[in-house]
């Protein structure tokens, strides 16, 4: 039987800084403690995350991050049983003081070392939360990624297709910030999306129109930028309801697209005839109603059970990467002081690059 171990999760991939407890083994463990100290106060006014003020507040607040965590938990460090830490992809600043962070306590302790993908981190959640058994469908869908991948293994992951061009939490973002709403985007644009009439403009569903399962969503915002000067043009201005329901038209129109793909790559994915059939969805645009509805909806359709995290796992934490640390650790998984942060790291390593590759690697 695998041994139960406790390990301590961090994650500084982008303006999160976390630090979590979990206990178990793989496909049976829970969160002892969770904490997340968000950054939007420090980018609000720049319309985005600035990487090199990400990084400086990372090296400040991890520290206290771990601290809270282990009293939360009720721990030690003399009680864990390894440091497991999201060593990429991400604003490599950020990625590089988690994984200094990490090497000092592992170094301090004795403790073993693992690197963690961040993206294995999202797509294994379902093991965390429902104990989900592999191979099921996962749809990573946060702002920087969009992929559908059969999670075969903790390391084995086949690629569908995914986002040839802007993540949809990348075109929420865009979205917000052409309308004039705060960052970070997707709870604004939801939220304005709530009182908004998605029937009242016609946007486009890119890529419907081609088979296969890879998405694109750069045309839709340049559709929502159009038709928001046209309205601006038309009125001499934006009015609350004109906000709102351009909101409503995007957010629809995003939806609709993920809920067809995710037909096709269920397609795909049945016709390997899995025993126990499973879509989940993972990432930070996880936590949009609208979307887990849409996709829940076709799950309906198909048949087959969906799964999603609460919303306190959705976006970037280190709950999860703790839980990816030790699925690794059981597989025999573990680094040393040679463990280098990276700002590419796909996880079908196999997969020919979606957004060009260069000399730090395959971006998707």
């Amino acid at each position: 039987m695998t041994e139960t171990r406790t390990l301590l999760g961090i994650e500084s991939s982008c303006d999160d800084t976390a630090a979590a407890l979990v206990r178990g083994v793989p496909g049976q463990a829970r969160v002892l403690a969770s904490v997340v100290e968000g950054q939007s106060g420090l980018h609000a006014a720049f319309g985005g995350v600035v990487p090199e003020i990400a990084a400086r507040a990372h090296a400040e607040r991890l520290d206290t991050c771990v601290r809270a965590a282990l009293a939360k938990a009720g721990l030690e460090l003399r009680d864990l049983d390894g440091i497991a830490v999201t060593a990429g992809p991400g604003l490599i600043g950020g990625v590089v003081s988690g994984v200094m962070c990490a090497k000092g306590i592992a170094a301090g302790t004795g403790l073993p070392l693992v690197g963690v993908n961040h993206l294995a981190g999202h797509a294994l959640t379902p093991r965390l939360t429902d104990g989900a058994g592999f191979p099921y469908l996962m749809l990573l869908v946060s702002g920087g990624h969009c992929q559908f991948l059969i999670a075969r293994g903790p390391e084995d992951f086949t690629r569908l297709g995914g986002t040839i061009d802007d993540a949809p939490g990348e075109a929420f973002d865009k979205t917000a910030r052409l309308l004039g709403l705060p960052q970070p985007g997707g709870p604004a644009v939801e939220a304005e999306a709530r009182r908004g009439d998605a029937r009242r403009f016609a946007f486009p569903r890119p890529l419907l129109d081609r088979p296969g399962c890879d998405m694109s969503f750069s045309g839709l915002k340049t559709a929502l930028l159009r038709t928001r000067d046209g309205v601006v043009g038309a009125r001499e201005g934006l009015t609350r309801q004109d906000r709102a329901d351009l909101c409503a038209g995007f957010q629809a129109a995003v939806a609709d697209v993920l809920a067809e793909k995710t037909r096709r790559a269920l397609q795909l994915y049945l016709a390997e005839a899995p025993q126990m059939p499973l879509l989940a969805v993972a990432g930070g645009v996880a936590a949009n109603g609208a979307i887990r509805q849409a996709l829940e909806a076709v799950c309906t359709e198909v048949g087959v059970p969906f799964s999603a995290p609460p919303l306190s796992l959705c976006t970037d934490n280190a709950a999860m990467i703790a839980y990816a640390g030790l699925e690794r650790m059981a597989l025999g998984r573990v680094d040393d002081m040679t463990l280098a942060a990276r700002p590419r790291w796909p996880l079908d390593q196999s997969a020919a690059p979606m957004l060009g590759s260069g000399k730090k690697g395959a971006k998707a």
